[in-house]
Order: C-alpha cells, then structure tokens, then sequence
C-alpha cells in the first residue's frame, strides 16, 4: 500500500503525470529526474571472422571491400527484417544491399568462390599433404610449396607459374593475358604495371589462391564491364565473399512471355558473338554452361553471370604453355578439382563450341513452346540441328545470324526492355 498511498498524496492532477509516475514504480523522485525521451540505440550485428573467410586468409580473396561490410554499407536481405542476422554460411550466392552514401541503395550479389563444404575439403587437404596435420595455418602451409617460392622469386606471371591450375581461364595462357591479369587486379592500390614488384607476398598467395579455386572474380576485374565486356562490375571482397552488381539468373525467364524470351535469345547470340569476335583477339570459350551462367540486370539487359567456366584463347601470341605444362599437378591443382581431371586440348576447341553447349542446354529450356506454330517449328528445327554440332557446312556466325534471323521480328519495343528503351523506336538496330 506504501507506493499508493504515496503516489495518491502526492497531488498530482495531470493524468499523463500520474500514468508516468505509475510505470515508474510511483516513485514521485524517479518522475522528476526521468527524461523524456531515451536514444535509439541502432541494432547491429558485429561479424564474425569465420563467416567472411578472412579467418582463411591469406588463402582467400581479398580485403578490399570489408570496410563497407564492417560499416553496414553492405546489408545482406535479412538485415532488412526486425531480426538482424547473418544467412546461413552454407550457401554459396546471397542477395544484399550497396551503398557509398547512406541514402541510396543497390542491389549486390555476394558470392562465394566455391561451397562451403568444398571449402573446408581443401583446407582440410591442404593441411594433411603439405603439414601431415588436420588444421594447421593454411597461409604457412602454401608458402611452404615450390610453386608458391617460385611466385615469390618471379617479377612477371609467366605461364609456367600457372601450370597445371586448374581453372579454364589459364589452360591456353598467352604472356598477354597474364600480363593483363597482373595489370588489372583489383585488389592491390597501385596496380598498372606488368611487373609484379607492386604485388606483396601476401597479394600473391591472394592471387593464386584464387586462380587455383575459381577464377570468376579475376575475369570481372580484368574485363571490365566499363569497357562493354558482358560481365557484372566487380565491387570488391572480403575473405571468402565477392561482391558484384546483381543479376537474376536466367532460369528465372524460362517460362517469361514470347516477346521477352526471344529478346534474351537474341541477347545470348550477341554476347557469344562478342565472345568469340573482339578488338582484343581474345577468343573466349564455356566449358560448361547452366541456368545460372547468364543472368539479367533490372533492365533487361542481359550478361554473363558465371565466368568460372569460361576459357580464353590468345588468337594474338596463341598458347605459350610447352608439351606437358599442362599435365604438372601440385597441391594447387586439386583444391576444388579431382586431381585426375583430364585438361582439354587448346587446339580441339572450335568456334561453335559454346553455340552448341548453349543449343543443348539453354535455348530449348527458354524457346520451348513460346511461339505459334510456324516460328515454332523453325526454332525447334534450328535448336536440333545446331545441339547436334550443325555439321561441316555451317559456321557459327551463319548459325546464330540464322536463329537470330527468325527471332528479331518477335521481340518488343516497350519499357519492359529499358536498356534499349525508347531508342528502339527511333532505329531498327536496337
């Protein structure tokens, strides 16, 4: 009853008052003194080490973005709910959220180099081959390897010191192409140079750590979409995680409207056109294509999402890897890879190549059923022939100037493809 009485002696006339002094414990001092309003204290997640990879490095990528993750500029789609949280470490792709002024945000895809169960299988490798142990320091352990002494000693990536990686970018090097891939990393201040002198040891395991695990990220920085290469711009890493500008995969455009299916189709043939005809001579290759290989920006516009499976041919300098320089395995070799994996020949790779990948895998998924009859039968027709390799007679350039042929009156003029909206209403090339 003390508290009661206290609060009914007190005299207090103002209803907001005495609901105050109530939910104060009816303490007439604790009303005086309480301020009116208490600070917001802003919900953070503090991150940990191991989920970023940067526990790893310098077995990783980078650190050049980790500021932004640190500061918040980079929110993952669950930062966006009541509960702040970080997603499930196990997946390999997460959608998120860019800013550099606080105000306005964009759309990111931040990307591991591979799963994490492959991950943690190489770390594991690493440390039983090289150190005999099932956890050691992965940086001292791959410092410790004959190829990694020799990055060391080296002022020019030369293909020698790429032998045997396993990434399809690196199975034909050029001296150009390294040099390009020393010129252009990102992940170093002052790159611009061919020479290696700016790279410190740390850079370089970064460097090859990633070529040996999956050169995506390399690809992204050394063919920049700036400069019209069919690739998402390159934001940055941190530890184990790349981030890029978002794309949706193309799988999800497989049941999309006719108009929209043949417009991605055309897309498709341009970008391989590019691929394989460009200003740099460089002929790019798929080993492997799948519905996540391509994806398309909000605009419509659509590019490579995937470049992990991509290879490059010199068509310049050619090859520079001697008889045998591709067969030489290291630890390297087999961190991601079956160390068995037999590399294919430089010189069995033909122009259709990637066309024909493309006929089997993606084109029928997104074509099937679109049109009526008439154009249908002779997409179908077309896909057929070109999935079994289109005989001797035909190139790839007539094949896709052939199948773009009957899909460029089907497509559209409207906002829905805003990266050649409204110019296509002025001119027929777009």
């Amino acid at each position: 009853m003390g508290p009661w009485i206290c609060c009914l002696c007190s005299g207090v006339a103002d209803p907001l008052m005495l609901l105050l002094v109530l939910a104060l414990g009816c303490n007439p001092s604790t009303a005086a003194t309480a301020s009116p309003s208490v600070p917001h204290v802003k919900p953070s997640y503090s991150f940990g080490r191991t989920f970023l990879g940067l526990d790893k490095c310098n077995a990783c990528i980078g650190t050049s973005i980790c500021k932004k993750f640190f500061k918040e500029e980079i929110r993952f789609d669950t930062w966006l709910s009541s509960h702040l949280k970080l997603p499930p470490s196990s997946l390999l792709s997460y959608s998120g959220n860019y800013t550099d002024d606080a105000k306005s945000w964009r759309l990111v895809d931040i990307t591991r180099l591979t799963s994490k169960y492959q991950h943690d299988r190489a770390d594991k490798r690493i440390c039983t081959s090289l150190l005999g142990s099932r956890s050691c320091s992965l940086e001292r352990a791959l410092r410790r390897t004959q190829r990694f002494q020799k990055w060391l000693r080296a002022k020019r990536l030369t293909p020698d010191l790429v032998q045997g990686l396993p990434s399809p970018l690196l199975r034909c090097p050029s001296q150009r192409l390294l040099d390009r891939i020393v010129r252009r990393y990102a992940e170093v201040p002052d790159a611009g140079s061919i020479y290696m002198d700016h790279l410190t040891d740390r850079d370089k395991l970064r460097l090859l750590y990633t070529l040996a695990v999956n050169s995506h990220p390399i690809l992204l920085q050394i063919f920049p979409d700036v400069e019209g290469w069919p690739f998402p711009r390159y934001l940055g890493s941190c530890g184990r995680l790349v981030v890029s500008a978002s794309t949706r995969p193309l799988r999800d455009f497989f049941s999309s409207a006719p108009e929209v299916a043949a417009d991605l189709a055309l897309q498709l043939l341009a970008v391989l056109r590019s691929m394989a005809t460009n200003d740099l001579h460089y002929f790019f290759y798929f080993t492997h294509v799948d519905a996540g290989t391509f994806g398309v920006f909000s605009n419509g516009h659509l590019f490579i999402r995937d470049a992990s499976t991509l290879g490059i041919i010199d068509r310049e300098e050619g090859s520079q890897l001697i008889d045998g320089q591709q067969e030489y395995k290291d630890i390297f070799s087999c961190l991601t890879v079956d160390c068995q994996s037999a590399f294919v020949p430089c010189d069995s790779i033909r122009e259709k190549h990637s066309l024909v990948m493309v006929c089997q895998d993606l084109l029928p998924k997104l074509l099937a059923g679109k049109f009526l009859p008439p154009v249908q039968v002779r997409v179908d027709t077309f896909l057929q022939r070109c999935a079994h390799g289109l005989g001797d007679s035909q190139g790839a350039n007539e094949a896709m100037a052939e199948l773009a042929e009957i899909l460029r009156p089907l497509r559209s003029c409207d906002s829905r493809f805003a990266y050649r909206y409204p110019d296509c209403r002025y001119s027929d090339k777009y």
